[in-house]
């Protein structure tokens, strides 16, 4: 069973910051386009953040642009996500999606495997 698994989650107070990861013992992430993507309660999942095979390409949701950087490490097989400046309006549960297939980076349906998300809470 492939798993993808996030973490890094937390709470924290505004302006604050967290690293998320993001791996897999079964998927090699080093062959895959990834992206980040949230979901806040009664809300659809939007993408976050997307970083290409090469890593060479990163792209950002205009909310997160500036603040949020994405990156991988392909020795650790380990995507990350930090998140500078926070906002409560950044609170939500965080995704990891591995293995862009075509379309825009922002679809959920453009990936393959997801993780079970990890939660991050921004206090005002």
């Amino acid at each position: 069973q492939v798993q993808v698994v996030e973490s890094g989650g937390g709470l924290v107070q505004a302006g604050g910051s967290l690293r998320l990861s993001c791996t897999s013992s079964r998927l090699s992430f080093g062959g895959y386009a990834m992206g980040w993507f949230r979901q806040a309660p009664g809300k659809e999942r939007e993408g976050v953040s997307y970083i290409s095979r090469s890593g060479l390409t990163t792209l950002y949701a205009d909310a997160v642009k500036g603040r949020f950087t994405v990156s991988r490490d392909r020795a650790k097989n380990t995507v990350y996500l930090q998140m500078d400046s926070l906002k409560p309006e950044d609170t939500a549960m965080y995704y990891c999606a591995a293995d862009f297939l075509a379309g825009e980076w922002w679809n959920t349906r453009a990936y393959s495997y997801w993780g079970q998300g990890t939660q991050v809470t921004v206090s005002s």
